[in-house]
């Protein structure tokens, strides 16, 4: 990746704050989640994978938007990804959260993937508590699929919080 595809820990603090003073309820997923989880920046990201309640939806698309972030990808209600040209690649993930903790988000083929209630976590990184999917979810997300260099990065990375 080139510098201009990397979103650095300073992008992602940026994100989360935004989304904090929106009061979205949100998790962070994907390469950002997993480098939470463990505690510590691993590898280069091209973008920041967040879960969202999709309640939330519009206000943080007219949101983004304000802030100069343009859809560049728009598979909803699956996901969209946006960019900004100085804080990166953002791809969120709409989900439907139940009664009883647990969501759904829609699958691109039209179907649904579920996420259970106690996937919905939080970890300390650079000194906050962050909410993000749990390693248990992202050991779930991360099959069904031939993994990329960065997946295989991600999976040894989380590999210690399953066997200490």
């Amino acid at each position: 990746m080139n510098n201009k595809e990397i979103t650095s820990k300073e992008n992602l603090i940026d994100v989360l704050n935004f989304l904090e003073d929106l009061n979205v309820k949100y998790w962070v997923d994907g390469g950002w989640g997993v480098d939470i989880l463990v505690g510590k920046h691993n590898r280069d990201h091209r973008d920041i994978d967040i879960d969202f309640d999709c309640r939330f939806e519009e206000a943080l698309l007219d949101a983004l938007k304000d802030k100069g972030y343009k859809i560049i990808t728009d598979w909803s209600p699956s996901r969209i990804e946006l960019h900004h040209p100085e804080l990166g690649y953002l791809d969120i993930h709409p989900l439907i959260i139940n009664e009883d903790g647990s969501a759904k988000q829609a699958a691109p083929d039209g179907g649904w993937y579920h996420f259970e209630a106690r996937w919905f976590s939080c970890s300390r990184f650079d000194g906050r508590i962050i909410p993000c999917i749990s390693a248990e979810a992202q050991k779930v997300f991360h099959s069904g699929y031939e993994l990329r260099e960065v997946d295989r990065i991600d999976m040894k990375n989380l590999e210690h919080l399953f066997h200490g």
